[in-house]
């Protein structure tokens, strides 16, 4: 049973998204929140699986709720729910902790899959908000390498597939790349994030851009003139 709880500062939202929810017999909603504030006392008194956690919130807004969240309910996943695409919101939620960010626009079955995919340990964007994460990485300036030392900690094998995952890879496609079972990548992935401290695949997609280890399609080349 995946244990929800619904922040969102609009009563006929809360409404929906616990209604649409409560129709899925894996899926129980455990509390609603109407401030970020609330959010936060309630995921550490409910202890749900996954938040479905607005950005706009009274009181403290959803990105700072994902920090606290992540802070104080380690446990808990959380998945941006919003109108808004705009960077500022993206980045500043992923970098808050979250696993997952949809519009509210998205088809009732896909935000279903999409707590289901986060309950499960996975990460996930939607499609146009992913090909913002791409855009924005291919503008930044190439980062110094602030973390040369956590990746000494990986095997060459495992900075292969470190790579991989940071391109979009699945875990099918990388085997295929690599000419090896599923289950070794899902290994090697497991390793990875417990070397370098992380929580999740997006996660090491932002560690992988952020250290310079991998970039976009079109980024300039740090090493040519």
């Amino acid at each position: 049973m995946t244990r929800v709880l619904i922040a969102d500062d609009d009563n006929l939202m809360r409404a929906g998204l616990a209604e649409l929810l409560a129709g899925e017999r894996d899926i129980e909603i455990v509390g609603q929140a109407s401030t970020g504030r609330e959010a936060v006392e309630r995921a550490r008194r409910l202890k749900p699986d996954v938040v479905l956690m607005d950005v706009r919130m009274p009181d403290l807004d959803g990105i700072e709720a994902t920090r606290e969240v992540s802070h104080t309910s380690p446990r808990a996943k959380v998945l941006i729910l919003t109108t808004f695409e705009q960077d500022d919101y993206v980045f500043g939620a992923l970098r808050a902790g979250a696993s997952g960010f949809l519009l509210k626009r998205t088809r009732p079955e896909d935000l279903i899959a999409a707590v289901r995919t986060v309950a499960a340990g996975d990460s996930l964007l939607s499609p146009s908000v992913t090909r913002r994460v791409i855009d924005r990485m291919a503008q930044q300036p190439t980062p110094a390498l602030a973390d040369q030392a956590k990746l000494g900690e990986l095997t060459s094998r495992e900075r292969e597939v470190l790579v991989l995952v940071a391109r979009g890879l699945s875990n099918r496609e990388i085997a295929t790349e690599l000419v090896v079972e599923e289950s070794t990548i899902r290994s090697h992935i497991r390793r990875i994030l417990m070397k370098l401290g992380l929580r999740d695949r997006l996660q090491i997609v932002i560690f992988a851009y952020e250290s310079g280890v991998n970039r976009p399609a079109g980024a300039a080349d740090p090493a040519s003139p």
